[in-house]
């Protein structure tokens, strides 16, 4: 049991360096990503690109974020799918202005590595990751469910999706970049024939997100919690680096205290914590723990150079 009291960052010794040696020698890694790697990749929710793409629903409704727009309640389902379908083509099938999930898997290339994230971007494997490598444990943008749910299944939504923002005035180009054609006003709403609904009972689709029971947790899920258990079971015993990456304390359940765990109970385990101003350990960690408050893609850059 820890007591509570964290570390932050440690001074002296450079916590890059020190991290860059625990992996080259570790014949483990076991990474641990939450939401500010998609930051550090570029994938804001507000400002310039919230305002790139969402400039008209932030004029009729006040709001100044994608994460607001995602709960206003919304008076037709034909609206509310035209919010959602920008917001999942750019945060889904969009590549990141930033390389920084492909400056990762270079650093892993020859690793025998795990990815467990809270993410649901599903950027780890546009940039190549191995799927079988990969647990996204809160859902994925790329799929709806039934919103009952009535049964277990989910849905790939990408064509259904891009027929949505395409009916708005927007245009995809060949590498999936959604853009607004000069002087082009888009619509605020999709036709009725291409709102989703379950096959099966004919409710209304909705997002495969963990918000609360209805979640579900499909075969494809399933599968990979047993990989990852089974993963953990192999490497208890080896030279294991759990990197986590701009993990907050919004889940600290899923990874961030679930690694400590590991990290403290396992003889040849060490545990990093790379954030911009959330890196911390417990104390009792000691000298198995690296903190690095830094933007993570300067980080996995200054690696990289080493």
């Amino acid at each position: 049991m820890f007591s509570g009291k964290l570390r932050g960052p440690q001074g002296g010794r450079d916590g890059t360096v020190r991290l860059q040696e625990e992996l080259a020698s570790a014949e483990v890694v076991v990474i641990g990503a939450g939401a500010g790697l998609s930051a550090s990749a570029g994938f804001e929710y507000t400002g310039q690109r919230f305002d790139t793409y969402f400039q008209d629903f932030a004029a009729a409704y006040g709001f100044d974020d994608m994460y607001s727009g995602g709960f206003y309640p919304y008076k037709t389902m034909e609206e509310y799918w035209a919010f959602w379908s920008r917001y999942i083509w750019i945060n889904r099938y969009q590549n990141p202005p930033e390389p920084v999930y492909n400056a990762l898997l270079e650093l892993m290339r020859g690793k025998e590595y795990f990815v467990l994230t809270t993410n649901v971007d599903h950027q780890f494997q546009r940039a190549g990751f191995d799927k079988e490598r990969l647990f996204y444990t809160q859902g994925d943008y790329g799929l709806w469910q039934c919103s009952k749910p009535c049964h277990k299944l989910t849905y790939d939504n990408e064509a259904q999706v891009q027929k949505m923002v395409e009916v708005q005035g927007f245009v995809v180009d060949g590498n999936g970049e959604l853009s607004l054609p000069e002087g082009t006003r888009p619509a605020m709403s999709i036709p009725t024939e291409l709102v989703p609904y379950c096959p099966k009972c004919g409710s209304p689709l909705t997002m495969n997100l963990r918000a609360d029971e209805t979640f579900v947790e499909d075969m494809g899920w399933q599968m990979a919690s047993k990989r990852y258990a089974a993963f953990l079971r192999k490497a208890q015993q080896r030279r294991t680096l759990f990197l986590e990456l701009g993990t907050g304390y919004n889940t600290p359940g899923i990874i961030k205290y679930s690694f400590w765990q590991m990290a403290d109970r396992w003889q040849k385990a060490v545990y990093s914590s790379v954030n911009l101003g959330e890196a911390y350990a417990p104390v009792e960690l000691g000298e198995k723990a690296i903190c690095i408050d830094g933007d993570i893609g300067e980080v996995l850059g200054a690696l990289a150079r080493r």
